[in-house]
């Protein structure tokens, strides 16, 4: 859920912090004291589109920040994983800063992130809805996910199965198109395939290669360096009055001492070991000196072949190995287009073969979605019937196709489509024109998807508007039940709405130093009273509205009661 939001120099609020808490809340006031601005300001740090514009005026900046709690279980914690952002405790903090230049700088738990990424972390978060706009239900292209999520498990089964093939599928027919291209374009590509498999054949490369050329290479760079070195070791280890003949003159006096000590034959045997190894590393020394020449004809022909292998790697590939893969696949195509016709028959036969088992799949898949679309219509006009749209008709329209079509989410086109009135044909969601019906509609629609989506905080702005009465009582019960074991804020001018929320939020409009800000006021039972007679009467307010009030919220605690029980 949101716990906390801090704003500051965001349009004409300067400075507010609220603290969330499950359940429902509810934000009323006045027109323009600010309300639609805070949930402005949480669209925006969930990575909605922003604009200098809602930078205060006066002002360099402004900033936005809230910490969200979650369960272990909750989607954005694979979300956080996926872009390498650690969570501790189950909190994520969001945090967004808008330049008056345009910038925005974005963090997720301290770390900076790309918009696109505070998008994609704050979608699983936040669910924000307003009467027209343009959300997740009302885009048909979303449709059929909807209904997979409806769907469960065994629709995420089928689609994985229908998904495997589909691949297979895809990439089968990429080849065939491929062997089926113009023919002076395919002889244009096996010539040009055909010239670098021969440069590649013809550099007869061995794996290794140039790390051992680069190290012979190193040797002639440094030749006379190499020279002078080993000559100096030996030159300091044979000959008289040299290292060797000091040690053997240890040696001999060590072993001379052991005879009449016994204690000295550890010393004795050591120096007599070392003297050996250090007779032997003379020879050693002796031997490389006398092979060790340098033949400029060989440097030549080392830095001539690190050049072609360098040329081979520019084009082919950065490693000796990277370049025989390559040489490897493109073997393949050359074999292939040589023989395309063969490949082609053989493609298409098995083109054939996977295009049953898709359409097996597919048809399963679609059974599957077509009883869940039936149980969806069902729960969806449950919904509808207890916000007084009991004549309204819901059904998930499938398709149908002259010829099988397959997609990457299955053979399915499907849309929501309602009637509203008896007697009217069904239209598609997204025609549906009346305010208060849609959001109704909408309302329904969110009541069921929201369990299968795993959304943390769901956001009304204003969907009660167009209703009244017994619709709008409908209403808040409806919103109400929404956000039991879950977080529900909405902005309403209905009282009948109000008056079934858990917190309520007073947004308010004052001026200060000629300067107009926001300020949020979380309400009292005796405020809540005061506020619900506003919200009935207007600015007039007496003792009736006041009493009425107090029924209307004696009532909501009655119904928000057997809600428990």
């Amino acid at each position: 859920m949101l716990a906390e939001l801090a704003i500051r120099n965001f349009a004409i609020i300067e400075s507010i912090s609220i603290s969330f808490q499950k359940g429902f809340t509810v934000l009323s006031g006045e027109t323009g004291a600010g309300k639609s601005i805070i949930i402005d300001a949480i669209h925006l740090l969930i990575g909605g589109r922003g604009s200098a514009d809602f930078v205060r005026h006066g002002e360099e900046k402004a900033e936005l920040e809230g910490l969200f709690l979650v369960e272990d279980t909750h989607p954005s914690i694979a979300k956080m994983k996926e872009f390498g952002i650690d969570i501790e405790d189950g909190m994520i903090v969001l945090k967004r800063d808008m330049y008056t230049s345009g910038k925005s700088v974005c963090r997720v738990n301290g770390k900076l992130v790309t918009i696109a990424t505070l998008r994609e972390i704050g979608r699983t978060l936040v669910d924000i809805h307003g009467q027209h706009d343009s959300q997740e239900l009302m885009d048909e292209k979303n449709h059929l996910s909807l209904l997979d999520y409806y769907g469960g498990q065994p629709i995420k089964l089928a689609l994985g199965e229908y998904q495997a093939i589909f691949h297979e599928y895809e990439k089968i027919k990429k080849d065939i198109m491929a062997l089926t291209k113009n023919e002076q374009l395919m002889a244009q590509r096996l010539d040009l395939l055909t010239f670098q498999l021969d440069e590649i054949s013809n550099a007869e490369l061995i794996i290794g290669e140039d790390e051992e050329l680069l190290t012979e290479k190193r040797k002639y760079m440094n030749y006379e360096k190499l020279y002078s070195s080993l000559n100096t070791a030996y030159e300091a280890l044979q000959g008289e009055q040299k290292g060797l003949d000091w040690v053997s003159l240890a040696l001999s006096n060590i072993e001379e001492a052991s005879t009449i000590d016994e204690a000295y034959e550890d010393v004795n045997q050591t120096i007599s070991n070392n003297f050996y190894q250090l007779e032997d590393i003379v020879h050693t020394l002796r031997a490389h000196l006398d092979v060790l020449e340098f033949d400029p004809n060989r440097l030549n022909d080392i830095e001539n072949r690190l050049n072609e292998i360098n040329q081979l790697k520019r084009k082919y590939g950065q490693t000796i190995e990277q370049i025989l893969e390559y040489a490897a696949k493109i073997e393949e195509e050359v074999e292939m287009i040589t023989n395309k016709e063969s490949h082609i028959e053989s493609l298409t036969k098995k083109l054939h073969s996977i295009e049953n088992d898709l359409v097996v799949e597919g048809k399963n898949l679609s059974e599957l979605r077509k009883k869940t679309a039936e149980k969806l219509s069902s729960a969806i006009h449950k919904e509808l019937k207890s916000l007084y749209m009991d004549k309204t008709i819901f059904e998930v329209k499938f398709f149908d196709k002259q010829k099988e079509k397959f997609f990457p989410n299955g053979m399915d086109e499907i849309e929501f489509y309602l009637s509203t009135n008896p007697g009217e044909p069904l239209k598609p969601l997204t025609k549906i024109a009346s305010g208060g019906e849609l959001s109704r509609i909408m309302l329904a629609l969110k009541t069921i998807f929201s369990k299968h989506q795993g959304i943390t905080s769901i956001i009304f702005d204003e969907v009660d508007t167009g209703v009244s009465g017994r619709v709008a009582q409908a209403i808040g019960e409806k919103i109400y039940q929404l956000s039991i074991g879950s977080q529900v804020l909405s902005i309403s001018h209905l009282p009948q709405v109000a008056a079934m929320c858990d917190h309520h939020f007073f947004i308010k409009k004052e001026v200060s130093g000629e300067r107009t800000k926001t300020k949020v006021i979380e309400l009292t039972e005796q405020e809540r009273i005061a506020e619900l007679a506003r919200m009935i009467s207007g600015a007039q307010i007496t003792a009736a509205t006041e009493e009425h009030s107090k029924e209307m919220l004696q009532s909501a605690r009655s119904l928000k009661n057997q809600y428990h029980n």
